[in-house]
């Protein structure tokens, strides 16, 4: 649990629904704060969401403090206190296809999660996530990622059944002692010379959707290799030695050869569900995280773990 000014968070008085984690909020400090909790919480949301339908949370109780009492109009602001809450879920496109899980035991669970499903709530993305999904059909209410997957790409992922295991696993990703062999259709081009190496400085800015190479020391690698080819079509091993967002796509989309379905690079195209669309499911972003292989923090056991999914675009191209 995080700690601010040395205070640890109390637990949350608000159980998790539909798999999803109540929001935690840390009232600040620092002067000029307002004298009531309702005045900050509407200060705060009401351009997000309007005055009026904070107002009607607050009047619905669905703001509580740490005791489990609802926010009310008198509450008195304290700073360092938390507040705890659920967001109004906005509707979301289910997305059709399963997550499967490929192991699990005390500790941990490896799951081959589907193109398209988010691997944790995030933007549009909150009741249909892999986390969620997982949570609720496995019975863990504590499971938490060890990592991330771009929710574009299939594959397998990593979570931690246990809050206190999650460092254990976390440090694996972060000291680059899991080896991670992911799988991608693109267009075959001879004049590509593979396998190779690619190095570049991989820049990414919040809320930007693109990253980008930029001139400086290298902070991305890539290994590309081509592993057979049908027509047109190549289907390629990549092994990534760092994990920059977005790093495997960039990296095929600067050697001539973007991933098949790509909807970022080269080029951004506009998001289907902000154009009033829906998102075609029949064109998945062919990248899948075929294989996790690392040694167990706890018990020492060497473990690889592989997808049993295929890429659609290979299969069309017999």
């Amino acid at each position: 649990m995080a700690r601010r000014g040395g205070r640890k968070a109390p637990p949350s008085p608000l159980a998790q629904r539909d798999g999803v984690d109540p929001v935690r909020l840390r009232l600040p400090g620092g002067g000029g704060e307002p004298p009531t909790v309702a005045a900050y919480l509407l200060e705060r949301y009401a351009g997000a969401v309007g005055a009026e339908r904070v107002g009607a949370m607050l009047a619905e109780g669905r703001f509580v403090t740490a005791d489990g009492g609802p926010v009310t109009a008198g509450t008195a602001y304290e700073a360092g206190a938390y507040v705890w809450f659920h967001r109004d879920a906005a509707p979301e496109t289910a997305v059709p296809f399963e997550v499967r899980v490929v192991y699990r035991d005390e500790r941990i669970v490896v799951a081959d999660k589907p193109h398209f499903l988010a691997t944790t709530p995030r933007g549009r993305h909150v009741t249909d996530t892999a986390l969620a999904r997982l949570r609720r059909d496995c019975g863990l209410p504590e499971l938490s990622p060890a990592h991330r997957l771009d929710r574009l790409t299939a594959g397998l992922v990593l979570f931690v059944v246990r809050p206190g295991d999650r460092g254990a696993y976390q440090t694996l990703f972060r000291d680059r002692r899991v080896r991670k062999e992911y799988e991608a259709v693109a267009a075959y081009d001879p004049r590509v010379e593979l396998p190779r190496t690619v190095r570049s400085r991989i820049v990414k800015e919040r809320g930007r959707i693109a990253a980008w190479e930029e001139p400086g020391p290298p902070n991305a690698e890539s290994r590309v290799e081509l592993l057979e080819r049908r027509g047109a079509r190549g289907r390629y091993r990549l092994l990534p030695a760092t994990g920059r967002t977005h790093q495997l796509r960039l990296h095929m989309s600067a050697l001539g050869l973007p991933l098949l379905y790509d909807p970022v690079y080269p080029r951004v195209l506009p998001e289907p569900e902000s154009e009033g669309g829906r998102e075609d499911f029949t064109r998945p972003l062919q990248l899948l995280a075929r294989v996790l292989e690392f040694t167990d923090p706890v018990t020492g056991r060497a473990l690889r773990f592989d997808s049993a999914r295929e890429l659609a675009a290979w299969r069309e191209a017999l």
